[in-house]
């Protein structure tokens, strides 16, 4: 059972929250404090981006995040330090989001088992069709790592059960077509989507892409077991990248607001 399977059993009908940073986001000091303050601020699920030069799957704000913290010189192996310090403050599942290049370059089996010794619980390569992903499923397997997969808004309902068969941990729903970024407004399809997912699956779906407020997070919850939010909080990195003191404060304002979202309606 990993960290990721236990937080969601034991969530005992609360839904949970997921967040998104870039690591080393503008710097490997600041970016550890990030991860402390959105832990305590109470995020359940933590997912850290692997800096990348060509992040494809990710909008504006997100590449920005990867060239701050590519420009501070951080490096993958530098993310599995940030993981490791971590460690020694929290138990909260860890989720790399990667890309496919990063995990060929160390190599399938050594990129895992890195990732699993320094506390890692899942992985999630854009980039990596589940087609493709035998070696990695087998790595997965091996060292005890979920591997995370994506389902699209155009994702053809009899290509679902093939991305859920190799799938452990969650599955993450892109709700909105194209990269990661704010949106004004959430999915209508949120429901159709999930409901015909959980028919391959049982698994816990999280959803994310788009949403940047208490009031898109209600209404994603309604329909999923988890909401992921990444941009609207990165946006907040970027915003006070230069003043770590008001960076810390507005994402821990930014938390216990969104988490509003997921309180009952009085």
């Amino acid at each position: 059972m990993s960290r990721i399977s236990d937080t969601f059993q034991n969530a005992e009908g609360k839904k949970q929250f997921i967040a998104y940073v870039c690591a080393l986001d503008p710097d490997y000091s600041t970016s550890l404090e990030v991860c402390r303050t959105l832990v305590t601020s109470g995020v359940d699920i933590l997912e850290l981006g692997v800096p990348f030069s060509d992040p494809l799957a990710d909008g504006k704000t997100n590449q920005l995040a990867a060239e701050r913290a590519l420009a501070s010189g951080g490096t993958p192996d530098q993310v599995t330090e940030l993981v490791k310090e971590i460690r020694k403050f929290s138990e909260v599942p860890i989720v790399l989001y990667t890309y496919y290049n990063l995990v060929y370059n160390k190599g399938v089996d050594s990129y895992v088992k890195l990732a699993k010794d320094s506390g890692v619980d899942g992985i999630l390569v854009l980039d990596l069709p589940p087609e493709e992903s035998d070696e990695m499923n087998g790595a997965c397997k091996k060292y005890g790592v979920d591997q995370i997969f994506l389902i699209a808004p155009t994702t053809p309902d009899s290509r679902i059960p093939i991305i859920t068969k190799n799938a452990s941990g969650f599955i993450y729903y892109v709700s909105q077509e194209g990269v990661t970024g704010e949106r004004k407004n959430v999915a209508s399809n949120i429901e159709s989507r999930v409901t015909t997912i959980r028919e391959s699956t049982t698994l816990p779906i999280g959803v994310g892409f788009g949403i940047s407020n208490a009031d898109h997070v209600r209404q994603v919850a309604q329909h999923s077991d988890a909401v992921i939010v990444g941009s609207s909080i990165v946006r907040i990195i970027e915003q006070n990248a230069d003043n770590k003191e008001a960076l810390l404060t507005a994402l821990s304002n930014k938390i216990e607001a969104m988490l509003k979202g997921l309180q009952p309606e009085s």
